[in-house]
């Protein structure tokens, strides 16, 4: 609409604020949805909720200014726009939600009379755009702080009591799916400008000039609107799923409609607890005023009592406790939403020793520290997760932001005393879903997370195989659970007796119908196993792993399980299998699948293994490794072409290289004991015995690409 900076009308122009609040009422739930996606995830679901819809319930303009008329869209001239009945009446928004019967609570329009709309269809667009602005920039400006403003204290605006209150309960949108999730914490990760550009473009349906016209009348500057514009394309990008679906999401999606709500308590216990401090606060407040008035002038006392710094770390009454339901209305996922669990959580002897193992280990402290991890002190008071007796065990799990540490000593005195740290940074839903609290031989029991609904084990090894229930304690533990174990998975026809993993569940309070697989490779922290499939005919290849629990992934994990023992103790955290090429196989073999296995650490780095899995070996049989690297990045966000080859032997006893590579392979060229070159994205040359041979590629972009192997 190339929008000159929109100006609310000078007032006394009372028909102008009839139009621009019937237009509030007709667009009220696109206009909250505006506000909610806009503000920071980080003021937590509950509180963006009704900070939304105070703002668009401010949005009208004022009426006590001398009358202008609103500024007009360059692109569409009065003439071109049909006018409407001066008296013409807003219809009853429809309403929102799948049924009157849902036990959500729906927070739609405020209750009003509806509102003779005295203007035309212009003055009307001219009202919406108007109401978009304000919205806009009360939005991008509620968390703005004045230079010097405390970082504790809350920006002046969320400092003002505004209409709505709710007092009791917390309100948070309906959880959605995995795509969802994908698609908030691309935004959360972006800019309050950018989730702006990008809300309009998908919800709005607004084209890139009127976008920025938008967000220059909401005083964003010409440069950063331009720039939050070309955000907005790379967001499009980076969510995985494609301009129009990421549309089709947010506009139908239940995790973005902040009008469509659904309900719980707040923290009952908490409450009752506050209110009683409340009262005796009052009564010492009463009686310290009347000691004051009744005493003598000048009487005071100079006795200070000591004082309890953060530095502290070994101080139990320091400890950090996050709230039981915090889980469940918050932006952040992880470590810092889990509440102190156990039966020792007010143990402080118990605590104060594991304070005092992290900070200070002595002697009679065993401490092993996970590759790539720091074995400092914590710089501050750690959080606690949980103290409670395991076993013959008393164990300790803290949290610094960035590390675990879980203390352990023996039930009687003079036992071992152990201390395992391990980075866990940037942990999420699924990293952050357990933690291995004890091991006995081959087996672990787990600490679940607060948001796990269900709990079960399955073995990989036996893809048909149900998942079977695993009973969880009240406090989250699991009983002890069998690991995998196995031969490497080289390939030579070794096999392994367990590909056991954890199945989890995540609660529908934080994403409905997300499963996900856990394996446990000796670290605190289980490794999540995820799957990106075989790129669709004439469909554009998945950009984002997947959870490993559907059919495909299963066939393709049963093939790899042995080869996770080799990751074990490594500060692995997630291994992803890639299915990047299928490949039809010479003297009637069938089809051949070549996969990519990542794993990623913590750190960052990553070990891949690119194996051949054939039709005619059993579903538990390693596949064929092809070759491996380490510490790259291949087969991952920021290495996303791959080629390699393998000697392979076909059901009529002749020998083959086959060779395969990822999408953007055009031609493929062996070197060695075989020199072949073929366009396309697989090879297959025959070959005098087991041969040795180099493999190379060229992409689309006329690159090289040099084979693993």
């Amino acid at each position: 609409m190339s929008l000159p900076r929109l100006r609310r009308p000078a007032v006394g122009s009372r028909t102008h604020v009839l139009t621009a609040e019937a237009v509030l009422v007709q667009q009220y739930g696109d206009l909250v949805r505006l506000a909610y996606l806009v503000l920071p995830p980080s003021l937590g679901k509950h509180r963006r909720v009704l900070t939304a819809h105070s703002l668009v319930q401010r949005a009208l303009p004022s009426d006590r200014a001398s009358p202008t008329p609103p500024p007009l869209p360059r692109s569409s001239p009065p003439s071109a726009l049909p006018s409407a009945p001066p008296t013409a009446e807003p219809s009853v928004p429809a309403p929102r939600g799948p049924s009157a019967t849902s036990t959500r609570t729906e927070a739609d329009a405020p209750d009003r009379p509806a509102v003779p709309v005295p203007s035309g269809a212009y003055a009307t667009g001219a009202a919406r755009d108007e109401l978009r602005a304000a919205v806009l920039s009360a939005a991008l400006t509620h968390g703005r702080r004045p230079r010097g403003w405390p970082d504790r204290v809350p920006p002046p605006r969320a400092l003002v009591p505004r209409l709505p209150v709710v007092i009791g309960l917390q309100l948070f949108p309906r959880s959605g799916g995995a795509d969802e999730i994908v698609l908030g914490r691309a935004l959360a990760s972006a800019s309050a400008v950018d989730r702006a550009a990008f809300v309009l473009r998908h919800v709005d349906g607004l084209p890139d000039p009127e976008i920025r016209g938008l967000l220059a009348s909401a005083g964003v500057r010409a440069e950063e609107a331009g720039a939050a514009v070309r955000a907005a394309d790379r967001l499009d990008s980076g969510t995985g799923t494609g301009t129009g679906a990421v549309a089709q999401c947010l506009a139908a999606s239940d995790e973005f409609d902040a009008c469509l709500l659904r309900a719980r308590p707040t923290d009952l216990l908490r409450r009752r607890r506050r209110m009683r401090l409340g009262a005796v606060a009052a009564a010492v407040l009463l009686a310290a005023t009347t000691v004051t008035l009744t005493g003598r002038d000048g009487t005071r006392s100079d006795e200070a009592g000591p004082t309890r710094t953060a530095a502290n770390v070994t101080d139990p009454r320091d400890l950090v406790r996050t709230p039981a339901g915090a889980w469940a209305d918050t932006g952040r996922v992880d470590f810092t939403a889990w509440p102190a669990r156990g039966s020792r959580t007010r143990d402080g002897e118990l605590l104060a020793r594991a304070l005092t193992a992290w900070s200070r280990p002595g002697d009679g402290v065993r401490v092993t520290v996970a590759d790539a991890t720091s074995a400092e002190a914590p710089p501050r008071p750690p959080q606690l997760l949980y103290a409670g007796d395991i076993g013959e065990r008393a164990t300790v799990l803290l949290y610094d932001g960035q590390r675990l540490a879980r203390y352990g000593e023996s039930r009687t005195p003079g036992g071992p005393r152990t201390l395992t740290v391990a980075r866990v940074d940037d942990a999420d839903v699924t990293t952050a879903a357990a933690v291995a609290v004890g091991t006995t031989g081959r087996s672990t029991r787990y600490l679940l997370a607060p948001w796990i609904d269900e709990a079960g084990t399955r073995d990989l090894l036996r893809p048909d195989e149900p998942t079977r229930p695993v009973d969880v304690s009240a406090d989250g533990l699991t009983p002890p659970v069998r690991g995998t174990s196995g031969g490497g998975g080289g390939g030579g026809g070794a096999s392994c007796d367990s590909g056991t993993v954890l199945r989890l569940r995540s609660s529908s309070r934080i994403v409905e119908k997300h499963a996900f697989l856990l394996a446990d490779l000796g670290g605190l922290s289980p490794v999540h196993l995820t799957y990106t499939p075989l790129p669709g005919h004439g469909s554009p290849p998945p950009r984002q792993p997947r959870e490993a629990t559907g059919t495909a992934a299963l066939l393709a994990w049963a093939h790899l399980a042995c080869a996770l023992d080799t990751h074990r103790d490594r500060g692995v955290r997630a291994v992803n299998a890639w299915d990047f090429a299928e490949q039809r196989l010479p003297d009637g073999g069938g089809r051949g699948v070549w996969t990519c296995s990542r794993a990623s650490t913590w750190q960052g780095a990553g070990d891949v293994t690119v194996a051949l899995r054939t039709p005619s070996t059993a579903p538990d049989t390693p596949a064929r490794v092809a070759g491996r690297a380490s510490s790259t990045a291949a087969c991952g966000r920021f290495g996303q072409h791959v080629v390699s080859a393998a000697p392979w032997r076909s059901p009529a006893g002749r020998w083959y290289v086959l060779a395969a590579g990822s999408r953007a392979v055009t031609r493929i060229t062996l070197s060695g004991d075989v020199t072949a070159s073929r366009a396309g994205s697989t090879l297959a040359a025959r070959a005098p015995g087991k041969p040795e041979v180099r493999v190379s590629a060229r992409l689309t972009t006329g690159e090289s690409l040099d084979g693993i192997g």
